[in-house]
């Protein structure tokens, strides 16, 4: 079985990817009930299902045309977008009573879902841990059995959803207007997460971190771990708060400053590099671009000032970012 699973991983994870198009697509007809740009909304939507169910394999199958095509759809969703004709659909209001009632039924037993995923979640990625021997390589290595990322959110995603449905007892109508409604209120934002990941990479490809580096050292130059540390810190904050992400800041910052100007005046590595990591977490608590934790939690919240969460965040984030310093000054040397 897990042999069977490793070697199909391509077409399981398409799988996944297919079902996140489904819904996508499922949103992209409800949004055709839109009074308001119901046909930008309608062709947004459907065109993001149409990338996750088949992008994969238009890459694989049409090496030469299949990145150019699903480019070519990212473009004219980022133009929909740009030219606001993505919008909310109508759905119908909920009272306060009938919030109430269901609160009041379902009790704490809404939360079980949440913690399912999370907990399976975890318990997947540890099979790599268990070292399950599936094959041998041609050199002598073993094959060690891992499930691939989309399969442990995707499995886990699909158990929680169907204990979710046991729970709540929803009828498939309720179900598809609620992940509709859901789905159009995060928005473009949905998309952020991959596109960034994505951006990350290109990035480090193209030798943004040297060129970074280069502009550190003008700054820097020959100065003390202070200063190195400072550039180092504040870099990591900057550019998580331009990609959104911590993870993809991290490479191009740490091979463009931590490591010739902060690990080169005999810095531990594994402490600089664990502390600039949660380090640019601050970025991530300060930008829009970190959509998944600042946007879309404020859309589902439906609070008036979109950017509440992040200036209740800032004063904490700015105040960490002054502990990061400190901390990488006195345990990182």
């Amino acid at each position: 079985m897990l042999k069977w699973i490793s070697s199909n991983t391509f077409f399981i994870d398409e799988f996944i990817y297919i079902l996140c198009g489904l819904i996508s697509i499922v949103t992209a007809i409800r949004a055709l009930k839109n009074k308001q740009a119901r046909f930008g909304t309608f062709l947004f939507w459907f065109l993001v299902g149409i990338i996750f169910a088949f992008g994969g394999f238009l890459v694989k199958y049409l090496p030469d045309k299949g990145g150019v095509i699903v480019g070519f759809l990212l473009v004219v969703c980022a133009i929909l977008t740009l030219t606001k004709q993505v919008r909310i659909g109508e759905f119908k209001k909920i009272s306060e009573e009938e919030k109430r009632k269901n609160a009041d039924k379902i009790g704490w037993k809404i939360f079980i879902p949440a913690i399912l995923m999370a907990v399976l979640a975890f318990l997947m990625m540890q099979f790599k841990s268990f070292n399950f021997v599936i094959g041998i390589k041609a050199s002598g290595e073993k094959v060690i059995f891992s499930f691939s990322t989309a399969q442990v959110l995707g499995i886990s995603s699909v158990i929680s959803f169907i204990v979710a449905l046991f729970i709540t007892k929803s009828t498939v109508e309720e179900m598809k207007e609620d992940t509709s409604r859901l789905l159009m209120q995060i928005g473009a934002s949905s998309l952020l997460p991959q596109l960034l990941g994505a951006l990350g990479i290109v990035f480090t490809a193209a030798g943004v971190g040297n060129v970074i580096g280069e502009c550190a050292g003008a700054v820097v130059g020959g100065g003390t771990r202070v200063a190195a540390v400072v550039a180092y810190c504040v870099g990591m904050v900057i550019f998580t708060m331009i990609m959104g992400n911590a993870f993809a800041a991290f490479t191009v910052i740490t091979i463009g400053v931590a490591i010739p100007f902060v690990i080169s005046q005999g810095a531990n590595p594994a402490v600089i590099g664990a502390l600039g990591m949660t380090c640019g977490y601050c970025g991530t608590l300060l930008t829009p671009m970190a959509a998944n934790f600042n946007i879309v939690s404020a859309s589902i919240l439906e609070t008036k000032d979109k950017y509440i969460i992040i200036k209740k965040q800032a004063p904490v984030a700015i105040a960490m970012i002054i502990v990061h310093v400190v901390l990488m000054l006195v345990l990182g040397f």
